[in-house]
């Protein structure tokens, strides 16, 4: 095995060699991150801003989580995957992964527009570093206000203690996320109802028919999957979710 694994990581290597062009200097970069006395207040300041932006990216994985698309759909494709009695399948990694999917699909717009108007501008040194986080929380923040019902927003107002805001600008960012959060986790489980019903229409019929025909040991389980399967591959049925799920989405 290790044998094979030194093959194939030489292969690897070998086909990016031949990717790079012969008269370009093949070059690595050289990343060193250490602590060091600081001299002057800047290089303070530069150094607290590097730990700032590494906590962030720390911080990156549960950003997407609890302020993008992927709470919703995570939980719907769950909530189709007990509905099928299925056990494990598809698995975890894979329902986690299409759900990422789907999350960069919808959140593409959003995301272009942080790359336009704050991550470029601020590579080209066109804007400052808070300028920057102004711009870019704004797509996001406007994505989630789309998503949240007024009902949440008003929960969190009133237990922050806070004076009713006016505007969408005056309402804290902080009040906003679990606000979108609580909003989610209701419209997923609305949609995984739906979703339920018509598997729990066929465990109701297989159980009746078995109970009827003195099967009372026979698990309904056993018997309703495959009618389940059939009825769910028929109707496409994860094409029916993902689209539902993806036009769910106000844009």
């Amino acid at each position: 095995m290790k044998k094979l694994g030194f093959i194939i990581l030489a292969a690897i290597f070998t086909i990016l060699l031949c990717i790079v062009p012969s008269e370009a200097a093949l070059t690595f970069p050289n990343i060193n991150i250490g602590m060091q006395q600081a001299n002057t207040p800047q290089d303070f300041t530069n150094g607290l801003q590097i730990l700032i932006w590494l906590t962030i990216l720390t911080l990156a994985p549960s950003i997407i989580i609890m302020a993008t698309s992927f709470i919703r759909i995570v939980v719907v494709l769950a909530l189709t995957r007990q509905a099928l009695g299925a056990g494990n399948l598809p698995p975890s990694q894979v329902i986690t992964s299409l759900a990422l999917i789907l999350t960069f699909f919808i959140m593409a717009p959003t995301f272009n527009k942080i790359n336009d108007n704050a991550l470029q501008p601020y590579m080209k040194n066109q804007i400052t570093q808070q300028a920057a986080l102004d711009r870019g929380i704004a797509p996001i923040r406007d994505f989630m206000f789309k998503q949240t019902h007024e009902k949440e927003l008003a929960l969190f107002v009133r237990m922050a203690k806070i004076e009713k805001p006016k505007t969408k600008e005056d309402l804290p960012t902080y009040i906003l996320l679990p606000s979108f959060i609580l909003s989610e986790l209701k419209t997923a489980f609305t949609i995984g109802f739906v979703v339920y019903l018509p598997f729990l229409v066929i465990d109701i019929v297989v159980s009746s028919v078995l109970v009827s025909m003195g099967m009372m040991f026979l698990p309904p389980t056993m018997i309703a999957l495959p009618f389940k399967l059939i009825m769910f591959v028929m109707v496409d049925g994860w094409y029916l979710v993902v689209k539902s799920l993806v036009e769910s989405f106000v844009t």
